[in-house]
């Protein structure tokens, strides 16, 4: 259920200082004309013109005797604070009027990020604004001693933290002479959680350290995964016995599983560079993009399974999410991935120095567009100090560079066969790379790993 966002501003109300209302064009044009017209008529001596100017004056001094004396109270609140990526938001502007006297209209703007498409009224006709952030005036009748609601909807197209307001009123009032100064609110912060893609690997994990879980392990234990038949021993379950076997042999024997156990999960970002145009939600993405809603399907995905997942950030805030499983877990990894952005300038750290702070029986994906030699050289580091490690490329297969000149098509021919020459070597460091895309992508690659890690080792 959408709950009211915090950090909702009250109702802002003032006495009248002498210059919180302000004469309009309108005033001023009256004034003008009735001058005009007294002023000739006593020039020229014409008592009719006297008779014009009468009303026109006696029009304005009647509605200047309803001037306000306090300005309108403006509070600005959302009833939906934590979106998702494409998901409707729902923003309000409410006007108060705390004088004795009725306004004409009140003009409201409200500015927002220009990834919250929110628009006014109810009209399923009225044309989008693109992404170019909102300023857009929506008018409102407020009588005396009420307050009138400017209720506005639209999708959040991107994930991220965005800001909804400030919002102003001006109020208009006498017939139009008087208009007040700008009554501003405060800003509220929108968090808006990434998308996450289709995702689902069905592949064992290499190593399962933990207690309990999902994952088969090579280790005897209470599981659901037959490992054989062997003696009865003290200790031993009676649901366990195997009658035809102990029948036919004239011993007690036993049904053995393996156990099932959980595993750690390691989300690396590699947030060194950035290509592609975000578009939001229906459009194009960057590698940016591609990463965060990756990083949110592999973590919902192992975390719903019971396992325990961190997050890392290869970059210049070096930022890590300690292991945890839960749903709780889950919430704190999507807030995490909120604070993402490219980091170009951000020191090289190797390998080993990551891997520091890494389980030795982790999985560790990390999701890379291999735009950076540091990149590569960071997995290499990775697969060298014992970690399993599958490399997710990220970057888009659409991908285009601009046109400066006629050698922009070979220099990118160019450019992508030293990609994959640098994909290729560090398959032969045992770093496989396998492109996202969404549900079964890590299927293979699990696979081969997990039997790289069942094989038995060779004693020197």
């Amino acid at each position: 259920m959408a709950q009211p966002a915090e950090g909702d501003l009250e109702p802002v109300a003032s006495t009248d200082t002498g210059d919180n209302w302000a004469p309009t064009r309108a005033l001023g044009r009256a004034v003008l004309i009735a001058g005009m017209l007294l002023i000739a008529a006593v020039l020229l001596g014409r008592t009719e013109l006297v008779i014009l100017a009468a009303p026109l004056a006696l029009s304005v001094a009647f509605a200047l005797g309803k001037r306000p004396r306090t300005l309108p109270g403006l509070r600005l609140s959302t009833v939906e604070s934590f979106p998702v990526e494409g998901g409707e938001l729902g923003a309000t502007v409410e006007v108060e009027n705390r004088d004795t006297v009725g306004y004409d209209l009140t003009v409201v703007h409200l500015q927002h990020s220009p990834w919250l498409r929110l628009e006014g009224g109810t009209d399923p006709n009225a044309p989008r604004r693109g992404p170019r952030g909102g300023n857009r005036p929506y008018v409102t009748f407020v009588p005396r001693g009420v307050a009138t609601a400017v209720e506005l909807a639209g999708p959040a197209v991107r994930w991220g933290r965005h800001w909804l307001g400030p919002a102003s009123a001006h109020a208009v009032a006498a017939d139009g002479l008087l208009v007040s100064r700008a009554v501003v609110t405060g800003a509220l912060g929108v968090k808006v959680y990434p998308l996450t893609d289709p995702f689902k690997a069905d592949e064992a994990m290499p190593r399962a350290a933990g207690l309990v879980g999902q994952h088969r392990s090579r280790r005897p234990g209470e599981g659901g995964e037959l490992a054989g038949v062997r003696q009865f021993a003290p200790g031993d379950r009676l649901r366990r016995v195997d009658w035809r076997v102990s029948l036919r042999t004239e011993r007690l024997h036993v049904a053995a599983t393996l156990s099932d156990r959980d595993a750690e999960v390691v989300v690396l970002l590699d947030l060194l560079a950035d290509a592609g145009r975000s578009e939001g939600v229906g459009g194009t993405a960057s590698v940016l993009d591609r990463s965060v809603r990756a990083a949110a399907a592999i973590a919902e995905h192992y975390l719903h399974r019971g396992d325990r997942v961190s997050v890392l950030e290869y970059g210049a805030q070096a930022r890590r999410l300690r292991p945890a499983s839960g749903r709780r877990q889950y919430l704190t990894v999507l807030e995490w991935l909120l604070d993402a952005h490219p980091s170009p300038t951000a020191q090289e750290r190797g390998g080993a120095q990551l891997a520091a702070g890494i389980s030795s029986a982790a999985l560790v994906v990390v999701l890379t567009p291999l735009l950076d030699a540091r990149s590569a050289a960071m997995l290499a580091g990775l697969s060298r100090s014992g970690r399993f490690v599958v490399a997710v490329d990220t970057l888009p297969s659409d991908l285009a560079s601009p046109t400066v000149n006629s050698w922009t098509d070979l220099s990118h021919r160019l450019w992508r066969a030293e990609r994959e020459n640098t994909m290729g070597q560090l398959g032969e460091h045992g770093v496989p790379v396998v492109a996202w895309a969404g549900a079964g992508s890590l299927d293979a690659v699990l696979r081969d790993v997990s039997r790289l890690a069942a094989a038995p080792k060779a004693v020197r």
